[in-house]
């Protein structure tokens, strides 16, 4: 089983600790320097292991990780945090982890532990860093298949902080069609060291939050796991201050006394929520209470900034609901008004292709004019023949919608006319909106963008220039045309 341990790192103290840990392993090691450019060489331990030092400049650990999985040439990338520690055997549960993953596994997890004091109640930094052990999909230690890192484009870089971005991954990695599993093997993940202000400069992930609400949609915390956050309350605690500072200002002391009071009732809550958890000591509560005040303007002021910063992010594209396919010219090479199923011959690529669907559970379909059964050319029993053939030699396809009118008929089918999209859809039960469909000509992308579908263009010598002009998106191939389909990037 072939994998590459990467580590980004800052140059925490760990990080020895860490490699001598990792020291009899055989797979490489890439360590991803992530220090400004001009900081001192990174100075490791000699532990014997293959260890590779990359640099990636200080663009947080987003870049790092990038760098450092496509520096490597295996089939799993294993990255693990600079501030853990894998367990004596981590080396063989992983391995263990890996072995027989079929090829719709895209990632596998680690167990994570976090050692709490057992001599009194964890602080609420403790608390917060205890969260990562059922925390989804956290990059302290994932594996993932090079492929899907591949298809998905990795990490996505506008996260520019350990905030948000594995778990941005994971869901584009899901959406593209894989699964990501639990494994065996075990990190201990340790409480760092944090100064008294770092749960308010904690508060800058809720810009973070705004750019995974564009990207996932509405329900996103739903989706990795988490709670609702406080949000709300922080709004509500700031309007209230706000409110009763600018009514003090313009001398409204019953506005303001009534303001005061419900910032002051809304503060010592939130003071209370995270002070009761934990030691209670003299030093924990006077830190819980200047936070307190400080987190909920911080709060709203990083959503804004958020907002005003991501307002144009465009949402992912997840993985379509299914792939409908225009046959001839697209699947088979064209032969006009065909009647022979001898002559059927797939185009290079399409069976490949097709399987690589299947493989996932993505439904397909065919949607195909047939006008020459309206012109006398074809007999009804002599197309579903052919139709036949096609799916004899390009394997079963779960919807069959075909048009047999003229192009004078007037019907609601015929692309580029949304009809015969919409109609396979329905077959399917999926809806028309989350459907790709891959064709050769303007008539097939237009009937996409008439449905709601997504249209993907793949010329032929047949396929006009001004059609492929027009098209938002084009291919070279069928193959091609769907991977653009399975990993939401857009084709030039």
């Amino acid at each position: 089983m072939s994998y590459t341990v990467v580590i980004p790192t800052i140059g925490r103290a760990n990080l020895d600790q860490l490699l001598t840990r990792l020291a009899e392993l055989m797979q490489p090691v890439l360590v991803v320097d992530d220090r400004p450019a001009t900081g001192a060489e990174l100075r490791l331990p000699d532990t014997g292991a293959s260890v590779q030092v990359l640099r990636s400049a200080g663009r947080g650990p987003a870049a790092a990780r990038n760098v450092g999985w496509r520096a490597a040439d295996t089939e799993w990338v294993a990255f693990l945090d600079d501030d853990v520690l894998p367990g004596p055997d981590w080396a063989a549960q992983l391995v263990h982890d890996l072995h027989g993953l079929g090829a719709d596994v895209g990632a596998t997890q680690g167990r994570i532990e976090v050692p709490l004091p057992g001599h009194r109640r964890p602080t609420d930094a403790e608390r917060g860093t205890a969260g990562l052990a059922t925390a989804r999909w956290i990059t302290a230690d994932m594996a993932y298949r090079r492929a899907a890192l591949k298809r998905v484009g990795g990490f996505d870089e506008r996260f520019g902080r350990a905030y948000r971005e594995d778990a941005d991954l994971a869901l584009r990695v899901i959406a593209a069609g894989y699964r990501v599993v639990q494994g065996q093997r075990h990190t201990v993940h340790p409480v760092r060291q944090s100064g008294p202000l770092a749960s308010v400069r904690a508060q800058r992930g809720n810009a973070d939050d705004v750019l995974m609400r564009r990207r996932h949609g509405s329900g996103w915390r739903e989706r990795i796991g988490d709670g609702p956050g406080r949000l709300r309350r922080h709004l509500l605690t700031t309007a209230a201050a706000a409110v009763a500072v600018g009514a003090a200002t313009r001398r409204h002391p019953r506005v303001a006394g009534a303001a005061g009071l419900v910032w002051a009732v809304l503060t010592t809550e939130f003071a209370a929520h995270r002070i009761l958890p934990g030691p209670r000591s003299a030093g924990e509560i006077g830190r819980m209470l200047v936070t307190s005040v400080a987190i909920p303007p911080a709060a709203c002021w990083h959503r804004l900034a958020g907002e005003l910063r991501w307002r144009a992010v465009p949402p992912a594209i997840g993985v379509p609901a299914a792939v409908l396919f225009d046959r001839d010219g697209t699947l088979v090479h064209d032969v006009p008004y065909n009647t022979d199923p001898a002559v059927v011959q797939p185009v290079p690529g399409a069976r490949t292709a097709l399987d690589r669907l299947r493989d996932l559970g993505i439904p397909v379909g065919v949607v195909t004019n047939q006008s020459g059964v309206a012109r006398g050319l074809i007999s009804p029993a002599q197309l579903q023949r052919v139709n036949t053939r096609v799916s004899e030699l390009l394997g079963p396809f779960q919807a069959w919608s075909v048009c047999v009118h003229g192009e004078n008929d007037g019907c609601g089918c015929r692309k580029p006319a949304p009809g015969l999209v919409k109609d396979a859809a329905g077959q399917l039960g999926v809806p028309a909106d989350r459907c790709v469909v891959i064709g050769d000509t303007g008539a097939d992308v237009t009937a996409a963008a008439a449905a709601g579908a997504r249209g993907i263009l793949v010329p032929t010598d047949r396929t006009l220039h001004p059609e492929i002009q027009a098209a938002a998106e084009v291919a070279p191939d069928i193959s091609t045309a769907v991977e653009l389909a399975l990993s939401g990037r857009v084709g030039p």
